[in-house]
């Protein structure tokens, strides 16, 4: 019995009993609850078993008794119920042990039933303690999971007040890492980086992807260990990190795409770690005019008024849309919603913008509009002083200023001078043609006669090349389709593909 009870908690110690009862065995509340209940064989399993187990339990309840045995006829047999009280861990409600037998009893059943209460009791015990601390934890992990979804989304005093139930501090300046724990290692990880950090690091388990931890450390001087990131992928075998530049905390989404990007190029590198190529975000070079035109196309999504109680407000909807944008299919595990709950919101979203939302072009738009509104330090033109406003600029005239265009060459400039026309394996004629094909392995494969692990292994070095991740989201996809259109509206790109409508 304390053999089973080590090896298989009170689970495999009550199908033990059930077995030598002939019967059924199982845990009831004091309210006749059942919270355990099996049977070895089969034919014990039935409904009423369980039933006249929880009939029995009401009743010791009523007599306030520690034990109790009724005969009872059960599918046309004769049966006896016998119940025991257990003893449970202070502060929580003792369980019954209850067993269904067959008469007549098998032999010295109830002493071994009474001799089973005391490590049943410990087995409770012990579960009970572990599953308080499984919420305990699920409860701190869904906290920093919501402080982190708070800082993305730029709601910082709302962070600092969730967080300040938590340890340690909110840091700012930051430094984001994102590591790729190997395995099921996550939660080891998790500790591992917790010593390495001293307790001074936010860690997050990262909500879309099962593998990933967003480790928020303090930014600024390098502690006496070296960097968090590399001390991580030394410590750690098999995982890969990703790190972002210093940034406000203000700009930790910023800094997150940053270090998902480093990901993306540290996992061909033998240290199993890389910093964020340095490059300025393209909301902070479309100046004035890029923020009259990002608030015009947001315009009708942001003026948005539900019709009913119920349906998602212009809040929801833009955070739904930046969460599609960034993490495609997983803003589901993200935003914790349903996948029709999804796809309603983005048929809602693209009627309200006029906007064909399975177009990379009009998604690069939508992703920089929302990085535009989310830069408070971006300068707005006030409102003219006669009655009428110039109608806000295009997005290709935001694409031909100069800051822009010179942005785009600097985006493009590990590609290297374009190849020749017909030549496939350029790299320019490799992320043009996937861009055109709307992002898509299948159709990018066909357009460019190859197979689609071709595509897939010419993109992965193309993702070492650019230091940015393209096959994961969040992809540059966005910013790479920008910076190719800005390039041919000024003839220094090859001929272009679609475009955008606003």
């Amino acid at each position: 019995m304390h053999g089973l009870a080590r090896a298989g908690g009170s689970r495999e110690l009550l199908r033990w009993l059930s077995g030598r009862a002939d019967g059924w065995a199982g845990l009831l509340g004091g309210d006749g609850t059942v919270l355990y209940g099996v049977a070895r064989d089969p034919d014990a399993a039935s409904a009423g078993s369980a039933a006249t187990a929880a009939e029995g339990v009401r009743e010791l309840t009523a007599l306030g008794a520690r034990s109790l045995a009724l005969d009872l006829a059960l599918d046309r047999g004769g049966h006896t119920a016998l119940m025991f009280a257990l003893d449970g861990p202070p502060g929580s409600a003792a369980p019954v042990l209850a067993v269904i037998a067959r008469r007549p009893l098998p032999e010295r059943l109830a002493v071994l039933l009474s001799d089973a209460a005391l490590p049943l009791s410990m087995c409770w015990a012990a579960e009970t303690v572990e599953r308080k601390r499984r919420r305990v934890d699920l409860a701190e992990s869904r906290g920093r999971e919501a402080v982190l979804h708070l800082l993305m989304t730029g709601q910082l005093s709302i962070a600092h007040q969730v967080a300040g139930a938590l340890k340690p501090a909110l840091p700012d300046p930051v430094r984001v890492c994102v590591v790729e724990c190997p395995g099921d290692s996550r939660d080891e990880v998790a500790r591992i980086c917790t010593d390495l950090s001293g307790g001074r690091s936010w860690i997050v388990r990262c909500p879309v992807y099962a593998r990933h931890l967003i480790l928020i450390a303090p930014a600024g001087p390098e502690p006496a260990g070296g960097r968090l990131g590399p001390r991580v992928a030394a410590v750690v075998d098999d995982c890969v990190v990703g790190i972002s530049e210093d940034v406000p905390l203000s700009d930790t989404a910023t800094a997150y795409r940053q270090a998902f990007h480093a990901l993306a190029v540290a996992r061909g590198l033998p240290g199993r770690h890389a910093g964020f190529g340095s490059a300025p975000e393209p909301a902070l070079v479309v100046g004035a005019e890029g923020a009259r035109w990002a608030d015009a196309l947001l315009a009708p999504l942001l003026g948005h008024l539900p019709r009913r109680g119920q349906d998602p407000n212009s809040q929801e909807l833009a955070a739904t849309l930046a969460s599609w944008l960034a993490f495609s299919s997983h803003a589901t595990a993200h935003l914790k919603i349903h996948r029709n709950t999804l796809a309603a919101r983005l048929r809602l979203i693209g009627e309200l913008l006029d906007l064909d939302l399975d177009r990379v072009a009009d998604q690069a738009a939508l992703d920089l509009a929302l990085a535009v509104r989310a830069t408070p330090t971006l300068p707005r033109p006030g409102r003219p002083a006669g009655p009428a406003q110039a109608p806000a600029p295009s997005l290709d005239e935001i694409l031909r200023t100069p800051a822009v265009r010179a942005w785009a060459a600097q985006q493009l400039r590990p590609l290297g001078a374009p190849g020749a026309a017909g030549r496939t394996a350029d790299p320019y004629t490799t992320l043009r043609t996937w861009l055109e094909c709307e992002a898509q392995l299948g159709a990018t494969a066909e357009a460019l006669a190859i197979s689609v692990p071709a595509v897939r292994k010419r993109l992965t070095r193309l993702e070492t090349v650019l230091r940015r991740s393209l096959l994961r989201t969040p992809s540059a996809r966005y910013d790479l389709w920008l910076a190719l259109r800005a390039l041919d509206l000024t003839g220094g790109g090859q001929p272009d593909g679609g475009h955008p409508r606003p």
